[in-house]
């Protein structure tokens, strides 16, 4: 074994002493585990219009898009699914790439660079994290979810441009961030603000708009919004809804839009008739703010101490990695699953499995995966 490898295997002795090994698992089709660990929040992955749209699309399309969205890869599904957004959201224009991950970082690098201020809350996301990085900013962590926090922060740099970076709904303990009290702050400062909704799309605000719609920040010149449609929306890819002049600029200059290839049409068209669908699923989303007051009732009377959700995803502490994994481990076993959250995924270096709620979740198997949940506790 060479030299390189065998600190590889020295790196990966260390993560598995403390915990942090991380497994591949596949999963049938259709198989009978309950879902508490997807981000298929209403259920529409599996939606028979979805899904039908998708297999339409595939037929007329291929497989593939062929190309990046400058070269081959744009379609009519691409530009119908960019309005639909664009409206649905409520700003001038829409941008898809082929992930979230992608357009977090397209989006922060399109308005931070060097001489920006760029303040990131402390529980960002991954995406967020490394697009500040890969920014060139000064970068400054703020306190979570602290308006006057970042009052403070803003105040003391007024002499080069501002960009704050908040999650909505966040994606570890589900809490949701002041996003008015937010803006104001950001507003007063003459700074801008870019928020990730991914885990507020479909499920918070007017037809599920999200978390800034919700707020009453739809269309704000000094916000900015990326989302990832793999999630209440079922599908795979990344949106940016902003300006024009955002759009524009990221067509021509975005290296993560311009070198990547494009989404695939017939996951496009299936997004499209997704966000068809979660803009009436009223009812869906009643379901799961009561599964939602379900769980935390019920995990709160066995004594654990839940995190409070603002949608469809909340947390609950674990005495430590392993026993994280050996309680999800016990779960899986039993047919449940959740996730397993552990450092560096958890902003806080705790560890907690993370519930993810499913609308599209039989009743019955809802109410046996929390008691499952509840008896696999170590």
């Amino acid at each position: 074994m060479t030299g390189w490898q065998q600190e590889l295997e020295r790196q990966a002795r260390t993560r598995a002493k403390a915990g942090l090994t991380r497994t591949l698992r596949a999963r049938a089709a259709g198989d009978a585990v309950v879902d508490l660990a997807g981000n298929d929040y209403l259920g529409l992955a599996v939606h028979p219009e979805v899904v039908g749209a998708a297999a339409e699309a595939l037929r007329a399309y291929g497989l593939g898009a062929t190309g990046s969205r400058l070269v081959r890869g744009s379609t009519r599904a691409h530009e119908e699914l960019e309005s639909d957004l664009a409206e649905w959201l409520g700003f001038p224009r829409a941008l898809v790439y082929s992930s979230g991950f992608l357009a977090n970082l397209g989006a922060i690098r399109a308005l931070a660079g060097p001489g920006t201020l760029l303040v990131s809350d402390r529980y960002n996301h991954a995406s967020i994290i490394d697009g500040c990085k890969a920014s060139g900013a000064e970068v400054v962590v703020a306190p979570h979810a602290d308006p006057a926090a970042l009052a403070e922060i803003l105040a003391a740099r007024r002499d080069r441009p501002a960009v704050f970076v908040t999650e909505s709904v966040f994606s570890v303990d589900g809490d949701l961030a002041p996003l008015a009290d937010l803006h104001a702050v950001t507003s007063a400062h003459g700074a801008l603000m870019l928020v990730d909704d991914a885990h507020a799309l479909g499920i918070l605000g007017p037809e599920g708009a999200g978390g800034v719609a919700a707020a009453g920040l739809a269309g704000a010149p000094d916000v900015v919004v990326t989302a990832t449609l793999s999630k209440s929306l079922g599908g795979a890819g990344g949106v940016v809804a902003g300006p024009e002049a955002l759009v524009r600029h990221l067509v021509d200059t975005g290296r993560t839009f311009i070198y990547d290839t494009a989404p695939p049409p017939a996951v496009v068209a299936g997004v499209r008739a997704a966000v068809r669908v979660a803009r009436s699923a009223d009812d869906r989303r009643r379901l799961l703010a009561e599964r939602a007051a379900t769980t935390v009732r019920t995990l709160s009377a066995a004594g654990f101490a839940v995190s409070t959700p603002a949608a469809g995803v909340l947390s609950v502490p674990a005495p430590g990695p392993e026993a994280a994994l050996a309680w999800a481990a016990d779960c899986r076993d039993r047919d449940v699953a959740v996730g397993c959250f552990r450092p560096p995924s958890t902003p806080d270096g705790s560890s907690r499995l993370r519930l993810t709620l499913n609308a599209g979740v039989g009743q019955a198997d809802f109410d046996r995966a929390l008691t499952v949940i509840v008896e696999c506790a170590p």
